[in-house]
């Protein structure tokens, strides 16, 4: 519970802040604040490892993987297809026609889940749409994809199916990196190379500026 109320304060500060380090943003359309809230206090935007990662398997052609992290961390170990936007960026006219999407999921992920929700935070109060995080981040990515637990003896049906899938995944994917924190870099070891798509996803017409040059 306590995380949660951490969550909802992040959130909160960084639609209130967001004019003052994106001065973009007053140029888009705002969602209105009642809007803006029930989003906040849905978990409909939070998509687990395990979905996300059938998703990819599957060739889910709907699915826009965003990687909110430094270039260096998205250089060191990043979800096949990604791409690569850092927060502070995120909300500049280049990447509009990518995260403003009508069909395709835009999904944000970081190490943990502070820099992805507030992302989900900023383009959901431009009235983006279709926008979701990584819940728990590639922390929990590699906690449960990457190096799954073998349930115990007692463990349900359930369970072992899904950890039959994890071990699955984990070979799909390529074991052995390491993301130990938010803050922290990820450790390289023996991961396969991650495949990035430069444009995984056919880019929108940009909104045409207003006066200026």
């Amino acid at each position: 519970m306590q995380k949660r109320y951490i969550f909802l304060a992040i959130l909160f500060l960084t639609a209130a802040s967001g004019l003052l380090f994106l001065p973009d943003m007053t140029e888009k359309t705002q969602v209105p604040a009642a809007t803006f809230l029930n989003d906040i206090h849905s978990n409909n935007r939070h998509l687990t490892s395990d979905e996300i990662a059938k998703r990819i398997i599957d060739g889910d052609p709907m699915v826009f993987l965003v990687d909110v992290r430094t270039v260096e961390e998205y250089d060191t170990y990043s979800l096949p297809g990604a791409i690569n936007i850092p927060l502070k960026n995120l909300l500049l006219d280049d990447w509009a026609g990518y995260l403003d999407q009508d069909i395709v999921d835009v999904i944000f992920y970081s190490n943990g889940d502070i820099l992805s929700e507030e992302a989900w935070a900023l383009c959901k109060q431009q009235g983006f749409k279709n926008l979701y995080v990584l819940d728990g981040g590639l922390n929990t990515w590699f906690e449960t994809i990457m190096q799954p637990k073998e349930p115990g003896e007692l463990a349900s049906s359930t369970e072992f199916d899904l950890f039959s899938f994890r071990t699955g995944a984990s070979i799909y994917f390529g074991s052995g990196t390491i993301i130990v924190s938010e803050e922290a870099k990820p450790v390289k070891k023996k991961a396969a190379p991650a495949k990035k798509k430069t444009i995984p996803v056919k880019k929108k017409a940009k909104r045409e500026a207003e006066g200026g040059c």
